[in-house]
């Protein structure tokens, strides 16, 4: 049964302030989500049925580099996160979209599980395999060539791709403190308080991502690249999202965070001298400076005050928290190959221009 149809005229402005601005279409099922939600079609039914024929399509992990697919989920997601500009906030619970939300997100999901089959870690405990698939790696990396050899455009095709989420730093994982309990609660508390600048808005990395921007002469605007950025960047942030929104995914969520949490500090480390030796300051800088200092005691608070506790808690969650930080990796991966591929053709990462 279709919902009551919503008038697109709401009953008090709908300011833009840092909502999502309304990106351009990638295909037939994001056009139809942007028509209907822009107030020029009033059919949601239509955009259901376009999302359930997108998602029958895919039947391997080809929706995740689907710019299509990608866009229509960021924006049906932006619905119940900062929302999208001009749009009432009454579209966020919309019977329609969330039906359609659920067909891309079967599809979506089951991409996912398939691209990290087979990379979870099996012996040991959570702790330990965190740990172990966490490991920092020997080979090259991006965030060595962005230390040693990158140039300033590319640092900005970085910044790009990245600031989706880093604009909006931490705000899916915090959705999962209200389906904590006890000390893993307490350790994802304490984790987040530092990503918010232990309310000091000068101090939270949103706001130190903003000001690595604009030193580079980017928009700090929170999604001002959206039109730019391919499907896998977009992929990225749709798995959390995935993850947050749902709570059978709790322990992908978290798996998630201690990915993140394990993994930075030496990147960041890198970016750093990678500024620094393009002569850029510490303002541009600090974002990185911090996380190489904090994600080192977040990894260990995330690891074993959350992850492992919560493994105790519920020793079934366990396979789920690994499949949350094999997720996180897999596209941190996947986001690497492509940027790093398309440097290496010498073309850009991403889909145009950025303005």
């Amino acid at each position: 049964m279709s919902s009551t149809r919503i008038d697109r005229k709401p009953s008090r402005a709908v300011t833009t302030g840092t909502r999502m601005p309304i990106p351009s279409a990638r295909g037939p099922v994001s056009e139809q989500l942007i028509a209907l939600l822009s107030g020029s079609d009033a059919n949601p039914a239509a955009f259901t049925a376009a999302a359930r024929g997108s998602a029958d399509e895919h039947d391997d992990t080809s929706i995740v580099f689907d710019d299509d697919a990608q866009l229509s989920l960021t924006l049906l997601y932006e619905l119940h996160l900062q929302g999208l500009a001009g749009v009432p906030d009454e579209w966020e619970w919309n019977l329609d979209l969330l039906a359609g939300r659920a067909a891309l997100e079967s599809s979506f999901e089951a991409a996912v599980r398939t691209l990290v089959a087979g990379q979870h870690v099996q012996a040991g405990d959570v702790i330990s395999q965190l740990w172990a698939m966490t490991a920092p790696s020997t080979g090259p990396s991006m965030s060595k060539f962005m230390a040693t050899d990158a140039s300033t455009e590319q640092f900005q095709e970085v910044l790009i791709h990245r600031s989706l989420n880093q604009l909006r730093e931490s705000d899916v994982h915090t959705l999962g403190i209200p389906r904590l309990s006890g000390a893993p609660k307490a350790a994802l508390v304490e984790v987040q308080a530092d990503e918010y600048g232990g309310g000091r808005l000068e101090r939270m990395h949103s706001t130190l991502f903003a000001n690595t921007m604009r030193e580079l002469g980017l928009s700090d605007r929170y999604a001002h690249y959206l039109n730019v950025v391919p499907a896998v960047t977009l992929a990225s942030l749709n798995v959390l999202s995935l993850f947050g929104f749902h709570r059978r995914l709790l322990g992908a969520l978290i798996g998630h965070l201690c990915a993140v949490e394990t993994t930075s500090s030496l990147p960041s480390k890198n970016y750093s001298a990678g500024l620094r030796r393009l002569g850029f300051g510490s303002r541009a800088t600090l974002f990185y400076d911090e996380h190489v200092e904090a994600d080192s005691v977040h990894e260990q608070i995330a690891v074993r005050d959350l992850a492992g506790k919560l493994a105790e808690q519920d020793p079934t969650i366990s396979s789920d928290i690994l499949f949350g930080a094999a997720a996180c990796l897999a596209f941190d991966d996947l986001l690497a190959e492509h940027i790093t591929g398309c440097w290496d053709r010498d073309e850009t990462s991403l889909r145009g221009s950025p303005r």
